[in-house]
C-alpha cells in the first residue's frame, strides 16, 4: 500500500513514517497542503494520513476539496483537537477515521489496516488466495500451509497482488509500490522481486503475461 502522510511536526512525522515503513508500506511524507496537492497530482495513494493544523491551511478544507473532486481515497485524520465537535466535523467532511494525538503507533497500524481492508471490500484480515493464506494485520503468510518470511519490499510488491487478485499488474504499477523504500528503481528491479517471490511461494504463484505484466494466480 502507498501512503501519503501530511504532518508538519518533525518528531511525529518521523515516527509515523518509520512505523508505516516497518509495517511494509511505501510512504511519502510532506509538511504542507501545497506539497500534498502536488504529490497527489503525480502519484496515486491508497491512504492519506492527514494533520489538521498545517502551515498553509486547515486539513478540513483540504479533505472537503478532495471529496468534492470525487476522490474516494481513504483518509485518517491525525490531530490534537480532541473535541467531539471536531471529530464530528472531520467525519462529516469525509474522513474514514480520527486518531487523537498523542497516540500509540501500534494503534495507528491497526487503524490503517482496518481502513485498508474496508476499502478492499473485505473487513476480514485473514485472506485466502489460491494456496496462499495471508494475515494482513500481522503480515504473516503461508504457502501450502508453510510459513513464509518476506522482506518489506517483497511485501510491498505482493500486497499489490493481494489487493487485486487475478488482475494483471503492469511493471510500472509494481514499481510505484517500491519508490519510497530508499533504492533507485533499476530496469530489472521488478523481475528480481518477482523471482524472489516465486522462489518463496512457488513458481506457479505469479504468472507472467509477456510485454504486459504479472498476475497472481488465484487457483489452488
Amino acid at each position: 500500500m502507498r501512503v501519503l502522510l501530511v504532518e508538519d511536526t518533525t518528531g511525529l512525522g518521523e515516527a509515523v513514517r518509520d512505523q508505516i515503513y516497518e509495517d511494509g508500506h511505501a510512504i511519502d511524507w510532506v509538511t504542507s497542503l501545497r506539497f500534498a496537492e502536488t504529490s497527489m497530482l503525480n502519484t496515486t495513494y491508497d491512504l492519506i494520513l492527514l494533520d489538521l493544523m498545517l502551515p498553509d491551511g486547515n486539513g478540513f478544507s483540504f479533505l472537503k476539496k478532495l471529496r468534492k473532486a470525487g476522490s474516494s481515497t481513504p483518509v485518517i485524520i491525525l490531530t490534537a483537537r480532541d473535541q467531539v465537535s471536531d471529530r464530528i466535523e472531520g467525519l462529516n467532511a469525509g474522513a474514514d477515521d480520527y486518531l487523537i494525538k498523542p497516540f500509540d503507533l501500534s494503534e495507528l497500524s491497526a487503524r490503517v489496516s482496518a481502513v485498508a481492508r474496508r476499502y478492499r471490500g473485505n473487513p476480514n484480515p485473514l485472506v485466502k488466495i489460491g494456496h496462499l493464506e495471508v494475515d494482513l494485520n500481522e503480515h504473516r503468510l503461508k504457502s501450502k500451509g508453510q510459513s513464509v518470511e518476506l522482506t518489506a519490499r517483497e511485501w510491498a510488491v505482493l500486497e499489490g497482488f493481494f489487493q487485486r487478485p487475478g488482475t494483471l499488474l503492469s511493471r510500472s504499477q509494481l514499481e510505484d509500490r517500491l519508490y519510497q523504500f530508499g533504492a533507485e528503481i533499476e530496469s530489472n528491479t521488478i523481475e528480481v522481486y518477482i523471482s524472489r517471490l516465486r522462489k518463496k511461494l512457488g513458481r506457479e504463484a505469479i504468472v507472467t503475461v509477456r510485454n504486459m505484466g504479472y498476475r497472481l494466480e488465484t487457483n489452488e
